[in-house]
């Protein structure tokens, strides 16, 4: 770790100060990587990512020819901050790693069939479930294992900080779904440009403060980075933020690359396992309330469809319905910023007191 190079200890070993340096770290290494890496990924994709074909019209001339897996970039430069600047010693960025790669790892296999075969439809759906669920259970398995007993399979009540429910053994599978869910609904958001990436941004900026703020409760000296085992989670987060922020450089409208299965499974699971480790799931739920729509918005016009041959939404995920009523691909994504900002906030109120 690269605190070594500094005189300070008690400066270098701030949660603080480090986050600061994972965030630059990770934002800098994007931005000045991010054109070659699209370079790159238009020599070897040839016709980009398939765009659905039951989805706007516009989009099919619009993003035609946009590569995608950008959401390599955004995990290159996060896991390269976090390998320099946190404490590799702490079990719970391990398991927050543990998922991101692995999602990661999945949405990558996923956006290469599709690329390599020129078709929307990839990796099987149940598949796909099957390894989010391994994958998830390995890490609340560690994440439980460094927990007080009090709280191992403990569900918090937002704006109530005295008020635990005791889950049992059924806080795992709740866990899980958590997890899982949090990855698939960041994926059905990623798909207008910046909509999925600024909603991250956002979220996991939330989510830092609030780990930061609960982690150092009780009085404990916060540049002791061996300290709470929650509050280091902060500087993973950090480097995540500047990893995302690189990637908006590009993934503005017009995209020149899009995030892919790759990125929005890997951010997805990654937010939902920091609510686990943070004992923050309702709290999940409601600054992540977009994703929470975005999801029900599908499963709806699903359901509804199958049993009666009529839709609820003009298109699902809601952000195509929006499109749909002729909002412009911009202000979709300006005004779910917006609400997203708004939840955000009302989580953090969560702190006051």
């Amino acid at each position: 770790m690269l605190t070594s190079l500094f005189s300070s200890a008690a400066l270098a070993d701030s949660i603080i100060y480090r986050t600061l340096l994972a965030f630059f770290t990770a934002l800098i290494l994007g931005l000045l990587t991010g054109k070659k890496f699209i370079n790159f990924m238009k020599h070897h994709q040839g016709k980009g990512q398939p765009i659905r074909e039951d989805g706007p019209k516009s989009h099919l001339e619009s993003k035609k020819g946009t590569p995608t897996m950008g959401g390599l970039l955004i995990i290159g430069t996060s896991l390269i901050a976090t390998l320099l600047w946190s404490n590799l010693s702490n079990p719970f960025i391990w398991s927050l790693l543990i998922i991101y790669l692995i999602y990661a790892g999945i949405g990558f296999a996923d956006d290469y069939v599709k690329v390599t075969k020129n078709s929307s439809n990839a990796i099987t759906g149940p598949h796909r479930l099957m390894m989010e669920f391994a994958a998830s259970l390995v890490s609340i398995a560690i994440i439980s294992y460094f927990t007080t007993e009090e709280q191992r399979f403990a569900l918090t009540i937002p704006y109530f900080k005295d008020w635990l429910i005791n889950l049992s053994w059924f806080y795992i599978p709740f866990a899980m779904f958590v997890i899982v869910g949090t990855a698939n609904s960041v994926n059905l958001s990623d798909g207008l440009d910046g909509l999925a990436g600024g909603l991250c941004v956002i979220a996991f900026a939330a989510f830092a403060a609030i780990m930061f703020a609960t982690g150092l409760e009780g009085n404990i000296d916060p540049t002791n980075s061996t300290g709470p085992i929650t509050a280091e989670t902060v500087v993973l987060i950090g480097a995540v933020i500047g990893g995302c922020i690189a990637f908006l450089w590009f993934n503005g409208n017009p995209a020149e690359i899009f995030m892919g299965d790759t990125g929005s499974l890997a951010l997805g699971g990654l937010l939902g396992t920091i609510a686990v480790a943070g004992k923050q799931e309702i709290l999940l739920a409601i600054i992540g309330g977009i994703f929470v729509v975005e999801a029900l918005s599908d499963i709806i016009q699903v359901f509804w469809y199958k049993r009666t041959k009529r839709r609820v939404f003009l298109m699902a995920p809601i952000h195509h319905h929006f499109e749909q009523l002729g909002w412009k691909e911009t202000k979709v994504v300006m005004r779910f910023w917006i609400v997203g900002l708004i939840l955000a906030l009302l989580g953090l109120l969560t702190l006051i007191g």
